[in-house]
């Protein structure tokens, strides 16, 4: 999801979730807007990342938040600011032993100007079909869905003889 610098750049949850770990990657400050995505290859695995896995009922979610040029600021609600960090290792940040939960609609970070957001989800997730790159989506907004499961057939009872 590209946030324009004139975008909202608050970052809410797209579910219900428990944050398990978060994980700072230095990188890059490459601009992310779409004509330089095109040109530069791999740009979002270059640019500087701060990486937060959920466990979700619908399997893992990843939120990948991704810096870029202009916005050398990501901060969480759990931990505040994140970059800029010191050093230039990938850092790690275990939780798995909190509580930190996470309601649909919660805010979770925010860029401080504008930037990238990637979801990762597992596949029990449904997206819309109408969901198009460059697409603006509002806060709120369905993008997907999980499907209910299928219940399966009772069985009949058998006669007995």
């Amino acid at each position: 999801i590209y946030l324009a610098p004139n975008n909202y750049h608050r970052l809410h949850m797209p579910t219900d979730a428990r944050l398990y770990q978060m994980l700072h990657v230095p990188g890059r400050l490459f601009s992310v807007a779409p004509w330089i995505v095109e040109a530069v290859p791999r740009l979002f695995a270059r640019n500087e990342r701060v990486v937060c896995l959920f466990n979700t009922r619908a399997g893992p979610l990843a939120m990948v938040l991704v810096g870029a040029m202009n916005v050398a600021a990501i901060e969480t609600v759990w931990s505040g600011l994140v970059t800029p960090p010191m050093g230039k290792k990938v850092t790690s940040s275990d939780f798995s032993h909190t509580t930190k939960s996470y309601s649909k609609g919660d805010e979770m970070g925010r860029f401080n100007m504008g930037s990238t957001i990637i979801l990762l989800m597992g596949q029990k997730v449904e997206w819309l079909q109408k969901l198009r790159p460059g697409n603006t989506l509002k806060v709120g907004e369905l993008i997907g869905h999980f499907p209910m499961p299928k219940k399966k057939a009772a069985a009949k009872p058998q006669a007995k003889a």
